[in-house]
């Protein structure tokens, strides 16, 4: 809350190199940081203020930032296709992350159980979170290592009765998010 009583949010991108020719900058003042794949490539400080009246946060953004907003929107609109060669790599690159010393037998393989997909093929599992939640999770992987396996393999904690499946539960995550960011809303054409 702000000194007038109003509610604020804040995002900024993090550049990782995930994008090449990105031209999505900011000079402002970091207030919250995340992943540029979880928070969406190309935001830049994107202050919300409700406004007595609007029954939404208002967002005030540059000709730059509704560029980027427009190109995350699209993006989180394409669905992972098990044709597509950069898809495919992106799989097996989580896998490797995942389970470095353990050759990958196929894209479709019981051995996807062991990270938490619901069956052999891991393509059936992206329908709520498309291609974005697989590099979510990837972009997870590599920069959080530590904490990625921690999750994988439960180490933290208590194991209860009931266990969620890591890699799925890592598509709801982004699916969530789409939501919580209302990123499917007001859509720029």
């Amino acid at each position: 809350m702000d000194d007038r009583g109003g509610s604020f949010v804040a995002v900024r991108r993090i550049s990782h190199g995930l994008e090449r020719g990105n031209t999505c900058h900011s000079t402002s003042a970091e207030v919250v940081a995340g992943s540029a794949a979880w928070l969406g490539r190309g935001l830049s400080c994107v202050c919300a203020r409700r406004r007595e009246s609007d029954a939404r946060p208002s967002f005030d953004l540059t000709p730059s930032q509704e560029e980027c907003l427009r190109r995350l929107q699209n993006h989180i609109d394409i669905v992972y296709d098990s044709s597509i060669p950069e898809h495919q790599e992106a799989l097996r690159a989580l896998w490797n992350a995942a389970f470095p010393e353990e050759e990958l037998r196929g894209l479709i393989s019981e051995q996807w159980k062991e990270m938490g997909w619901q069956g052999k093929d891991p393509s059936t599992d992206f329908r709520g979170g498309g291609f974005i939640s697989l590099e979510n999770l990837l972009f997870f992987a590599r920069n959080f290592p530590k904490s990625f396996k921690d999750l994988l393999w439960k180490q933290e904690g208590d194991q209860s009765v009931w266990e969620y499946p890591f890699a799925v539960g890592g598509v709801n995550i982004t699916f969530m998010l789409i939501q919580m960011l209302d990123l499917e809303a007001g859509r720029y054409p």
